[in-house]
């Protein structure tokens, strides 16, 4: 067997083809995105999954209005191994751009064929001919078939050659109106079956993995790890138990009877720990003095030293680690007949996915069949690829028998990746007219990515604690080029003349991390808008004209116009204890603008009144979808900024519940105005990951607005807001 090749972050454009758009380069026949053969039905093919921020609708509002048939006549397949293109990662929020590309371009070259094949046949311009409904009329309003008449005779397994442009924008009828029913959305409203927990299948069994208090815990007794009583009582039962180094599982006819197993091992097996992890309370030293590697981003200009007489003012911001919480836990089934492994997972990435199953397992890549299953959104990289690990190991050791995984809320919290913890360091200079002439960055953190298929071993959890397994590789990050990692947003979105920014990734890993949804940006860009607005009060400066003063982009301007603009309580007077705050920044600097107000209340917690967000995502598809995400978005960046943070000690993460990692409740949802600027003459961008920094930036920003204290180390929790009110000034 050949090992797969690590996967970039990116796909190759310059690989010597004519660049075609979107992912049709990588996946350049017609018949990987479409497919006409059941009558009064096209199939659209993505490599992209449903992670609850409607993919699915978006791509079937793309196709439908390019190729001017109904929504109910579109069937979009998500990610599978069997058919459809090879997309790579779920993430980023690039699915419209690349993956929305690709299906226009395809579905207008395969309308221009149909029409082309019509028109001959009945000696008319193709040009006069209308479609809808998937039907061919003629002037007269003659019918002259549809597409699956005239696709008959016409092989899409070629390539795309780019016959035909895609529609014009006025002629497109489903973009942007807001108006389109979600396909996702009523068997889960009805409670019918499509995640991936309600899938069952005949004879199923169910597994359970037991898994290792930390990531360097080792048996206490390698030679015997399960005692023999145990043995004996399992060996009695119709439980099944899998040892392999330090992974154990068992496997039993019913989840009462696997859960009590699994019980029953954790109570018997002993652990040696070692108190490798840092200091909880004392996580900036850590991550500052840590083993790291350095690069810089951007170096324009003068360095402004730390001991620079010219510093006008330098501050310190902390992020802390936090998990991904999703509400319904990691899941995933297998089946191995002896010849070919059938994995069903939500993960974000299944190809990646089977290129680590081929390392792990020894498996040829075709002997591996993946498919896509709707879970929990995690947005990020958490357990899913784990748990998908996990019933592959059990379902080999149970030839024919289908095994469902699902982990515990304890190993959803503890055990999946986080997202790093974060310091930035800040300082500027101002010059005489009160304008920042020298900016300074500085970050430290653990790479944001150590997802499948990117490294030559498996970064998987329970591939590295089998006997021969290796320790998973540290995270990386991406390249700026594909959005960066701890990096992604740290080169601020104004213009300076001095501006220098320096990453240093730490190079030991004693806590896991990986993407952890918007990646760097949520740091890097709190850091920024905090300080931003610390210059403009050191200064004696409107925090918003100072804003302005320093950008040059009109789309940048725009989007803080416009939400300041529309808000029904900007400019309103402000009661005692009641702070107001903005922030803005564009995703990645290549992608989405956002900007954020948000009204507080100060008391004995942190109360958010009022979020008004704007943005620009270029041409609107689903203008539903853009709001959904784009709230979707704001509540989970103020959970983050208000509450979230993993606890530890030395030796091991403690978060195990609810109750040690609180998330936003329903009660505290503030009223949420989303302002949507639509550029159709724009490509679209993507929309989940615009906002959650500028939210978590303007909540803090607000707080100082409500208190006059300046809280730095998130979460803006009642603890660091007591810290800093008695904090000496």
């Amino acid at each position: 067997m050949t090992a797969a090749a690590p996967r970039g972050f990116t796909f190759d454009r310059n690989d010597g083809r004519a660049v075609l758009p979107g992912n049709l380069h990588t996946n350049r026949q017609l018949a990987q995105w479409l497919d006409f053969s059941q009558p009064g039905r096209v199939r659209v093919f993505t490599g992209k999954v449903e992670l609850g921020q409607g993919i699915l609708t978006a791509l079937s509002i793309i196709a439908a209005d390019e190729l001017d048939v109904d929504l109910d006549q579109v069937h979009v397949v998500s990610a599978s191994t069997l058919e459809g293109p090879d997309e790579g990662m779920t993430s980023s929020s690039i699915s419209v751009q690349d993956s929305g590309s690709a299906i226009r371009h395809a579905c207008a070259e395969v309308r221009f064929l149909a029409l082309q094949q019509a028109a001959r046949h009945h000696g008319v311009p193709a040009d006069a001919l209308h479609v809808e409904q998937g039907r061919f009329t003629d002037a007269q309003g003659r019918a002259l078939g549809d597409y699956w008449d005239w696709l008959k005779g016409i092989s899409l397994n070629r390539e795309y050659q780019g016959l035909a442009q895609p529609k014009p924008v006025d002629a497109l009828k489903l973009h942007g109106h807001g108006k389109v029913r979600r396909i996702d959305l009523s068997e889960k409203i009805m409670g019918q079956p499509r995640f991936i927990h309600d899938l069952r299948m005949p004879g199923m069994r169910h597994g359970r993995v037991l898994r290792a208090p930390s990531l360097t815990a080792q048996l206490a007794h390698p030679d015997q790890p399960v005692p023999v009583n145990v043995l004996q009582a399992m060996s009695q039962s119709s439980i099944d138990l899998v040892v392999d180094g330090r992974f154990m599982g068992v496997v039993g006819a019913s989840e009462r009877e696997a859960d009590a197993a699994l019980a029953q091992l954790q109570a018997q097996v002993a652990w040696r720990e070692s108190a490798n992890l840092p200091d909880m309370h004392a996580l900036a030293d850590f991550l500052r003095s840590a083993p790291h590697e350095t690069t810089y981003p951007i170096q324009k200009g003068e360095v402004l030293g730390a001991e620079d007489d010219g510093v006008s003012l330098s501050r310190e911001y902390l992020k802390p680690f936090i998990a991904h919480a999703s509400i319904g836990l990691c899941c995933a089934l297998a089946q191995w007949d002896g010849q070919t492994l059938q994995v069903w997972t939500h993960s974000q990435g299944i190809q990646n996915l089977r290129d680590d199953l081929t390392k792990a397992l020894g498996l040829d890549k075709q002997a591996i069949v993946m498919r896509h299953v709707e879970g929990a959104g995690c947005y990020g990289h958490n357990g899913a690829d784990d748990v998908a690990f996990d019933a592959a190991l059990l379902a080999m050791a149970q030839p024919g028998d289908p095994v469902r995984v699902v982990w515990s809320r304890a190993d959803e919290l503890s055990q999946a990746p986080l997202g790093s913890a974060h310091l930035v360091s800040l300082r500027a200079r101002l010059n005489e007219q009160g304008r920042i002439s020298h900016w300074h960055h500085e970050l430290w953190a653990n790479g944001y990515s150590s997802r499948p298929g990117r490294a030559l071993i498996p970064t998987l959890l329970g591939a590295s604690q089998r006997a021969q397994g290796q320790p998973a590789p540290i995270a990386i990050n991406p390249p700026l080029a594909a959005g960066g990692g701890s990096d992604r947003n740290a080169i601020p979105g104004y213009v300076f003349d001095h501006t220098h920014v320096v990453n240093h990734r730490l190079t030991v890993m004693p806590i896991r991390t990986s993407a952890m949804r918007a990646l760097g940006a949520f740091a890097n860009v709190f850091a920024i808008e905090s300080f931003m607005d610390e210059l403009a009060h050191a200064s004696g400066q409107d925090p918003l004209q100072f804003r302005k003063w320093h950008m040059e982009d009109p789309r940048s301007l725009a989007v803080l116009n416009a939400v300041v603009d529309r808000s029904t309580w900007w400019h309103q007077p402000k009661a005692e204890g009641v702070g107001h705050g903005v922030a803005w920044a564009r995703y990645k600097n290549t992608s989405a603008w956002c900007a954020v107000l948000a009204r507080v209340q100060a008391g004995e917690t942190l109360r958010v009144l009022q979020l008004d967000v704007a943005v620009d995502v270029g041409r609107v598809v689903d203008l539903d979808g853009v709001i959904n995400q784009t709230e979707g978005g704001a509540l989970q960046g103020m959970s983050w900024a208000l509450k979230e943070a993993v606890q530890f000690d030395r030796t091991r993460i403690t978060t195990q519940s609810w109750a040690d990692y609180p998330i936003l409740r329903f009660s505290e949802v503030p009223e949420l105005t989303i302002h949507v600027l639509d550029q159709p003459e724009q490509p679209s961008l993507g929309a989940g990951e615009s906002v959650q920094a500028p939210v978590a930036a303007a909540l803090g920003n607000a707080l100082f607005d409500a208190l006059g204290v300046r809280v730095r180390h998130l979460p803006l929790s009642q603890d660091h807001i007591l810290q800093a009110l008695n904090a000496p000034h």
